[in-house]
C-alpha cells in the first residue's frame, strides 16, 4: 500500500526528531537543578523515536538503529541502582546526592552531580520501557493484518 503523504511525513519527521532529541538532552541536563531529567527525557526521546519509526518504517528503523530496546531497560535500572548503592561507599543513606567540579578543556568549570548518573539511569529505563511496548503493540497490529 501506498501512502501520498510519505514525503512530506518524512521530510518534516527529519526536522521534529532533531529538534525533540535536542530537546530531550537539554530536559535530561538540567533535571537536577530545572523542571526535567531523565524521565521527561527519555519520553522526548521515545516520542522522536516513535515519530522516525512511522515515517520511515520498521525495517528501515531497524538498520538506522539497531537496538534492541528491551535490553536498555536492566541497563538503565543497573545505572540507577549503581549510583544509589554508591552512597553506601561514603557512609551516606541510600541515593544520596554529591558532586565536584571538574576542569574541562572547552567548557571550563563544569560541575558532575551523581543526580545525573541516576538521571541517565532513568532516562535509559523510560526509553527501554517506552519503546518495547509500542514496537511490541505496533507488531502485533501487523501481524494481526497479515492474518
Amino acid at each position: 500500500m501506498t501512502r501520498t503523504n510519505d514525503i512530506i511525513l518524512r521530510t518534516t519527521t527529519t526536522l521534529i526528531a532533531f529538534i525533540l532529541l535536542g530537546f530531550s538532552i537539554y530536559l535530561f541536563f538540567a533535571g537536577h537543578n530545572k523542571p526535567g531529567g531523565g524521565f521527561i527525557g527519555g519520553l522526548m526521546t521515545s516520542a522522536a523515536f516513535v515519530l522516525m519509526y512511522m515515517a520511515y518504517g520498521f525495517r528501515a528503523m531497524q538498520k538506522i538503529l539497531p537496538i534492541t530496546f528491551r535490553y536498555v531497560i536492566p541497563v538503565g535500572l543497573m545505572i540507577a541502582l549503581a549510583t544509589g548503592i554508591g552512597s553506601f561507599v561514603f557512609g551516606e543513606p541510600f541515593l544520596s546526592q554529591t558532586f565536584a567540579y571538574f576542569q574541562l578543556p572547552i567548557l571550563g568549570k563544569t560541575e558532575l552531580a551523581t543526580a545525573l548518573l541516576f538521571d541517565l539511569g532513568v532516562y535509559l529505563t523510560v526509553i527501554g520501557v517506552t519503546m518495547t511496548i509500542i514496537l511490541t503493540i505496533a507488531n502485533d497490529c501487523e501481524e494481526s493484518k497479515q492474518a
